[in-house]
């Protein structure tokens, strides 16, 4: 089965299956066939990825693969926070990823849901993920993963690592803002920080959880959860958790730069009043001078005098000269 023949199933919940060989392969299979599987040696795993918001999906796991009630409402409902538990010898649990869609933000996320027994893996999800194709392209060329648990563990891995790039673009998006001139681009530089601020805080936000629902996978997951993959969920809580300190450190970069920002922007309007208020503070006195010149009554001194002109121009020069000697000594210059 191809991929384009994997795509075209759109009449039934199928998006692909494969049947592990436990040697790292695996071959397609389609969703009648899949109805009837079953495992042809001790090695064969069977992993289907679903649309859950397809007809048919929540009669299927309750009906086919005897689910409890409340756990295939779990499955195909739209509630995306992450959580894992044990259901008897099944491992449940919703994970997040970073949602590469066109038109998407950094911080939306999509949720996938996964069910299994340790013969059989289901996945689950209502809007494209990227990271099962990735799990899949692996299976095909042959060095995929070989059973149900190491599948899981494979896909809470490539779901943290897309987080990585989200990070490395914010922070040279930091980076350039940085080195750019605020005083030319300052509202452009602030929206551009708001955005990353209000990114990290969702990603935060969203990818906390995870943190919590691996560490519970690594505790309670089933037998069949072999060692190793607890090792390597054990690498995934420990990568996560530095993703997740990166997005604080992140986060408060943008913070500084925000302030800093903001800073000399008040910085640039204060001495600009500052400067005002100098000004002022030397015209004010020649402007009421010159004023009081200037009134049309008779008696004023120089009126028939004509080098009274003058003399009024010397005497607002020396009383320029007079304030800005006193502005320097009271070091308001």
């Amino acid at each position: 089965m191809s991929e384009a023949t994997d795509a075209a199933e759109t009449e039934t919940p199928l998006l692909f299956g494969r049947v592990l060989d436990g040697r790292g392969a695996g071959r397609p299979i389609g969703w009648d066939e899949a109805l009837r599987w079953q495992p042809a040696t001790d090695h064969e795993v069977l992993w289907l990825h679903v649309c859950r918001n397809r007809d048919g999906v929540r009669d299927w796991l309750e009906g086919h693969l005897h689910i409890p009630e409340p756990t295939a409402e779990l499955l195909t409902s739209d509630q995306s926070r992450p959580r894992a538990f044990r259901e008897g010898d099944t491992l449940v649990g919703t994970l997040r990823g970073i949602n590469f869609n066109p038109g998407a933000e950094p911080e939306d996320m999509i949720s996938m849901q996964f069910w299994s027994d340790g013969r059989r893996l289901v996945t689950l999800r209502r809007h494209p993920l990227q990271t099962p194709r990735e799990v899949l392209a692996q299976i095909d060329r042959g060095n995929g993963p070989t059973d149900a648990g190491a599948t899981i563990t494979l896909l809470a891995e490539f779901l943290i690592a897309r987080m990585s790039q989200s990070i490395v673009d914010m922070n040279e998006v930091l980076d350039d803002l940085e080195n750019d001139d605020p005083d030319d681009h300052a509202e452009r530089m602030l929206k551009q920080i708001s955005t990353i601020r209000r990114n990290c805080l969702g990603l935060k936000r969203h990818m906390a959880p995870q943190h919590e629902a691996l560490e519970q996978i690594s505790r309670d997951a089933p037998t069949w959860f072999e060692d190793h993959d607890r090792r390597e969920i054990a690498e995934s809580i420990a990568r996560l958790r530095r993703y997740l300190d990166d997005i604080d450190i992140s986060k408060e970069s943008a913070l500084v730069l925000q302030d800093e920002i903001r800073a000399r922007s008040l910085a640039s309007s204060e001495h600009a009043t500052y400067m005002l208020t100098i000004v002022a503070g030397i015209f004010l006195p020649l402007g009421f001078l010159t004023g009081l010149l200037g009134i049309n009554v008779g008696g004023m001194p120089g009126m028939d005098n004509p080098d009274a002109f003058w003399g009024v121009v010397a005497l607002c020069a020396l009383l320029f000269v007079g304030l800005l000697v006193v502005f320097r000594r009271l070091r308001w210059l």
